[in-house]
């Protein structure tokens, strides 16, 4: 499985207000969300009504459907009659099998392996064999 994941900044110079900022983000959030299934949300510049940062994640069993999913994400940010694209970022992580491939995964991280006593579908009723 990977993980691909995007930083957009864009900027509005047409907003005046963060009420105009917000009339450019909504509307192209939802039509990201809706052409290429992706999570989609603004992440940063929250109080700034000319600029927008927005983090994108879609997830795949291969990394080039990632990758050709966010650059069409992008080309779209690119063509917004409203907005200017000024900056991007991208990263495609491998994540395997129990979180393998992320540091070690996200047992390892929190440490929390399996244990003795522990069973796979953590039913408090089970009893030790």
């Amino acid at each position: 499985m990977f993980v691909g994941v995007m930083r957009l900044a864009l900027m509005i110079p047409g907003a005046r207000t963060l009420k105009d900022k917000r009339r450019v983000v909504v509307s192209f959030k939802e039509r990201t969300q809706a052409r290429f299934r992706v999570s989609i949300a603004e992440v940063g510049s929250l109080d700034h009504p000319r600029h927008a940062t927005l983090g994108v994640a879609v997830v795949s069993n291969e990394a080039g459907v990632c990758d050709s999913v966010l650059s069409d994400v992008a080309a779209s940010a690119g063509t917004l009659a409203d907005a200017v694209l000024t900056d991007r970022a991208t990263e495609i992580i491998p994540f395997g099998a129990g979180g393998t491939g992320v540091m070690g995964g996200i047992e390892a991280t929190l440490d929390l392996g399996p244990s003795p006593g522990h069973y796979a579908d953590n039913d408090p009723n089970d009893e030790e064999p």
